[in-house]
């Protein structure tokens, strides 16, 4: 003898669509969160960073495999906003930069850098960026060409390109003290 209970069966309708729902939200979770262990192992091989919570931090910053390129670059843009303003001749020296590093016009980086360029980064890039370009540098396995002293000097030739007249004054007092600040956190040792 059978009973037919149409509540019944619509309740376990739901309950089996309420945990195939579950089930497809927890799939996408671990997705996620495999997309982005596979991401930060791809920053660490590109940048020689290997903790965790550096690699962390990058993603929380907003840098990609394809745009953490741009890390050793942060400085320059942050001479260049200095002022309040990107001049076109701090852009070009910054994008001659840029494209000596291999970062290609049109590509994720470029493109993050010319929204750089337009509007200045969030203050916690620039904040976080020093230190995790030092630890960068000091990374054995990073295969940089660049040191602390050539992102100095580069930071250098962005204060001096757009002031001055008749090459007099050329770098503003908040030009010097922002030098200061970098060149100083970028040569400092890490822990």
């Amino acid at each position: 003898m059978s009973q037919d209970n149409p509540l019944g069966d619509r309740g376990r309708a739901f309950e089996e669509d309420y945990f195939r729902k579950r089930d497809r939200e927890l799939i996408e979770k671990i997705r996620k969160a495999s997309a982005a262990d596979e991401a930060r192992r791809e920053m660490g091989s590109r940048t020689g960073l290997q903790d965790p919570a550096m690699l962390k931090e990058l993603q929380a910053l907003g840098f990609t495999p394809d745009t953490v390129a741009l890390l050793p670059l942060v400085p320059l843009v942050q001479m260049a906003w200095a002022e309040g303003g990107v001049s076109d001749a701090e852009r070009k020296l910054i994008v001659r930069l840029a494209r000596s590093r291999g970062i290609d016009e049109g590509g994720a980086a470029d493109l993050q850098l010319s929204a750089w360029l337009s509007n200045p980064p969030v203050p916690e890039v620039f904040a976080g960026a020093a230190r995790l370009i030092r630890a960068m540098l000091d990374a054995p396995d990073a295969g940089q060409t660049l040191t602390a002293d050539d992102l100095v000097k580069y930071c250098e030739s962005i204060a001096a390109a757009s002031g001055g007249i008749l090459g007099i004054n050329r770098t503003s007092p908040e030009e010097r003290a922002l030098l200061n600040t970098i060149a100083r956190d970028l040569k400092a040792r890490q822990p």
